[in-house]
């Protein structure tokens, strides 16, 4: 399923690339898009953390990625990556950075998108497991241009330059640019083992430190009130309940995005480095690069001659 088709089309402008239209929703909508290739990347899912419609996440996440994995069985794909995320890596217990080998259960899953998201990983490593040659990826939060659909974290970039966050909560994340995790991807289809999962990832920062560097870059001030936990969840309840019910449009606050904040921890990613040769590029530079892309689809009232790093195409 694609959500903006037109704006994913306008991504892929100018690359040597037969565009095939599909809904992976589908059972063998894929099939004969996949005919002679040597390599299927799923990275189709549905990355919002709240849908009007609860279905929607394991009918596009989980039930599409078997659609897909079968679609790349009945036509022989000799290998496919798939993309997961780093919102169901499973939290350490004694404080050290989660890596590869952490486990995860399903009881540990926050909200309706991690677990859809849980489930396809689990159905791609299955599948592993009784002989498709497929490697998974978990990227952690890519920041870069193109993000079409506005995913959360260039949802909160956007926020914050129009003067719309005002104050926070203390939430850690990984980081990293999108490039690179393009890259990883490559990487992971040439060198990847099969069955195996491999974090793409950079740094680790509090949100706070995110929105200094976007400030340093693109101007303003982060913001300085801290939210206390229990009043950022009832927050997010009272914005789920009024866009469940009443507005239908995406809530200012996911309950599934605040319970995050807890779960949030240290990775370690250098299985990547050691196994794939990933190397993650400059943050600052992805940063830049996302501002002048929001700037330039009129998201944020940002000059390009503001920004204090000359952007990269």
């Amino acid at each position: 399923m694609i959500e903006r088709p037109d704006a994913i089309l306008d991504n892929l402008s100018g690359l040597d690339v037969k565009v095939v239209l599909a809904d992976i929703r589908k059972a063998g909508s894929i099939d004969s898009a996949l005919d002679g290739c040597d390599v299927l990347f799923h990275v189709a899912a549905n990355p919002r953390l709240w849908a009007r419609d609860k279905h929607e996440f394991w009918r596009t996440n989980a039930e599409g990625t078997r659609n897909v994995i079968a679609s790349a069985h009945s036509r022989s794909v000799p290998r496919v990556v798939y993309t997961s995320t780093e919102s169901i890596i499973g939290p350490s217990v004694d404080g050290s950075p989660s890596n590869e080998e952490t486990p995860a259960r399903k009881e540990d899953m926050i909200g309706r998108y991690c677990l859809s998201k849980f489930a396809a990983e689990q159905i791609a490593l299955q599948a592993a497991n009784n002989g498709m040659d497929i490697v998974v990826v978990n990227p952690t939060v890519p920041i870069g241009a193109g993000d079409v659909n506005r995913g959360p974290i260039s949802y909160l970039i956007v926020e914050f330059l129009r003067g719309r966050i005002l104050a926070y909560m203390n939430c850690a994340l990984n980081v990293v640019d999108v490039a690179s995790v393009a890259e990883g991807h490559i990487l992971a289809w040439k060198k990847g083992q099969r069955g195996k999962r491999y974090f793409l990832g950079d740094q680790d920062i509090s949100v706070l430190q995110l929105l200094q560097m976007v400030s340093d870059i693109a101007g303003g001030s982060p913001p300085r009130v801290r939210i206390p936990y229990p009043v950022g969840l009832a927050f997010a309840y009272a914005s789920e309940f009024l866009s469940n019910h009443v507005t239908g449009r995406e809530p200012c606050a996911t309950v599934t995005g605040v319970k995050l904040t807890r779960r949030m921890s240290r990775l370690d990613c250098s299985l990547a480095r050691r196994e794939l040769g990933f190397e993650a590029g400059d943050l600052r530079q992805a940063l830049t690069n996302a501002i002048v892309w929001y700037a330039a689809r009129g998201w944020v009232p940002v000059k390009e001659s503001r920004l204090t790093i000359r952007a990269t195409d």
